[in-house]
């Protein structure tokens, strides 16, 4: 919002998150943000506090950008934090004012909002909360915040006030620059992120489904997806099968989606999520034993290396990462585990203590009886079998993204093996066609 030209504060409970911000440092990471950041803060056109009535006095536009998680032992979401902020700032509204939700919520949750928060508020009528759902990429939130796909406006049709006005007047220069806006009711606007996320999640979970198929026939699954991915019905992105999805989004989105499809009577209508959710666990299981196989049968007094903790690449977040989750159940089963990741090292730590941390590739391949890739960083898509030879016991490599080329490494001496892909033995001398995950299709 500061990039875009707009004099903004932050509101945090957290003051060492605010002191950190303050310096110039964001206390995750996120390709290019510390730089919008420090520009804007040199500008004075961003600066932080943890006061509510600070925010109130401040601005007539508020934003609500709390996180919503999973509830524990519940499908359903945690709205604690967006209720608090709608208590904490209401009472404090005391002329007409914009309030944007930006959190993922069940829906029906910003009419809910809408009427308590005119309840509290002194200003009552003239406060109008709409809901603007964020669709950022974690990896990408800059280029998605500053070049968004669509902006999307919901709000209460009976009582529109100044919320359509407000939003034109902040996304000014986004809508100039081209990007799609959309003005949807309350309901409409809560249902566009859920049911994107519920429609990548199937898509993800389908070709890991294919991939479970292709191993029982011995057929590639990476081939089938540039297949069928030239059906522009289908479209070729997100069919990359692997170990699955994680972090802090798609798996609590889809099971809040279904747990509030439930308390709507529609719950037939998301059924097939749960299997979505099934397929999706069910990949982690599947790498476990892919492993323990490739080791000849067990893990005991193994040596394994992991490649990335990190849900996905360019993030530190592990939310529910499958990597992480593999690498715990492998420890579990006799190996020593050591894993290293780019970003993700701290973040891991506080997670998962007990596990050993590299700083390296090569530092984490030490005496390795196999290499095991969760994390597509281009680091290790970028990885040969030289920079490896002389470090690791055993030349076993597992990839769990199907992100390296199986003829580079089996041609190079090591036993290569991919999900929903037949295992190459090294030395193998008929080498199979490579397709476009990563290496050159051959057709003929």
């Amino acid at each position: 919002m500061a990039e875009l030209g707009h004099e903004v504060l932050g509101v945090d409970v957290d003051k060492n998150k605010l002191a950190r911000l303050e310096a110039g440092e964001v206390p995750f990471y996120e390709p290019g943000l510390e730089e919008v950041l420090k520009r804007n803060l040199a500008a004075g056109r961003l600066s932080f506090t943890t006061s509510y009535r600070q925010a109130a006095e401040f601005a007539d536009v508020h934003f609500i950008g709390v996180g919503t998680p999973q509830k524990k032992g519940e499908f359903a979401a945690d709205l604690r934090y967006v209720d608090s902020v709608v208590e904490s700032l209401a009472p404090l509204l005391t002329r007409p004012t914009v309030v944007f939700g930006k959190s993922t919520v069940p829906v029906g949750t910003a009419q809910r909002l809408a009427h308590r928060m005119r309840e509290l508020a002194p200003a009552g009528q003239a406060v109008d909360l709409a809901w603007n759902p964020e669709f950022l990429r974690e990896g990408y939130a800059v280029q998605d915040t500053l070049q968004p796909d669509r902006l999307v406006v919901g709000i209460d049709h009976q009582c529109p006030g100044r919320a359509e006005e407000a939003a034109r007047e902040v996304y000014a220069q986004l809508i100039e620059d081209g990007a799609p806006f959309l003005v949807t009711d309350l309901a409409t606007s809560e249902l566009v992120k859920t049911s994107a996320n519920a429609f990548l999640a199937t898509k993800i979970s389908f070709i890991n489904a294919m991939a479970e198929v292709c191993e029982a026939a011995g057929a590639d699954v990476t081939v089938l997806a540039d297949a069928i991915g030239h059906d522009a019905r289908i479209g070729r992105r997100f069919l990359n099968a692997g170990i699955g999805f994680g972090g802090g989004c798609l798996p609590k989105d889809i099971r809040a989606f279904m747990a509030r499809a439930g308390e709507l009577g529609a719950d037939q209508a998301l059924t097939f999520l749960r299997e979505v959710d099934n397929i999706n666990m069910r990949r982690r299981t599947r790498m476990v034993e892919v492993v323990r196989s490739a080791v000849g049968g067990s893990l005991l007094g193994t040596r394994i290396a992991i490649l990335g903790a990190a849900f996905k690449p360019d993030s530190d977040d592990v939310r529910d990462s499958p990597a992480l989750n593999i690498a715990g159940q492998v420890q579990l089963q006799g190996a020593s585990v050591t894993v290293y990741d780019p970003q993700a090292i701290e973040t891991s730590r506080q997670l998962f203590p007990t596990l050993e941390y590299a700083t390296s590739t090569i530092e984490a391949s030490q005496g390795a009886d196999a290499v095991v890739v969760l994390t597509e960083w281009d680091e290790f898509r970028k990885l040969h079998p030289s920079d490896l030879n002389d470090f690791v016991r055993n030349r076993r490599i597992i990839d769990g993204r199907n992100c390296l080329s199986p003829n580079t490494w089996a041609s190079a001496g090591w036993e290569y093996r991919g999900l929903g892909r037949p295992p190459i033995r090294a030395n193998t001398e008929h080498l199979r066609p490579e397709s476009q995950t990563g290496v050159s299709s051959v057709t003929g």
